[in-house]
């Protein structure tokens, strides 16, 4: 199980923001990075990451600063203007062990490239 209370430097997503691991980067500011999904579960699966260290949704949420959380948000929309997804996306985040959160470090899902279809349980 991951921790989602304490940042790990040695998490995925730390090493690709420090170039100490590849990725394939779609958009990339002040604020975030975006890159192609290496296990992709549509035909565009892209991540958003913030450059600064948030284990969690619910981590950023309480400790970033109010103009960090607006400037996520908006360069998210950046980011699906960039890939020209005019026909609509799904944004995911996955929270703690219930949330298959895999990686402890705050990431967006941006599913789309065809109908992605209703969310149900898979248990």
């Amino acid at each position: 199980m991951i921790d989602i209370t304490s940042y790990n430097e040695n998490n995925i997503f730390a090493k690709i923001l420090k170039k100490e691991l590849p990725s394939e980067i779609v958009y990339e500011d002040e604020n975030i990075i975006a890159f192609k999904d290496i296990n992709p579960q549509a035909p565009i699966h892209v991540l958003v990451i913030p450059k600064e260290k948030f284990c969690s949704f619910n981590d950023f949420v309480e400790k970033a600063k109010a103009i960090s959380i607006t400037n996520f948000m908006k360069s998210l929309k950046t980011v699906t203007e960039v890939l020209k997804l005019d026909d609509g996306y799904r944004l995911i985040t996955n929270v703690g062990k219930n949330g298959c959160q895999e990686v402890p470090h705050l990431h967006f899902h941006i599913l789309a490239g065809k109908k992605i279809g209703r969310l149900t349980s898979q248990d």
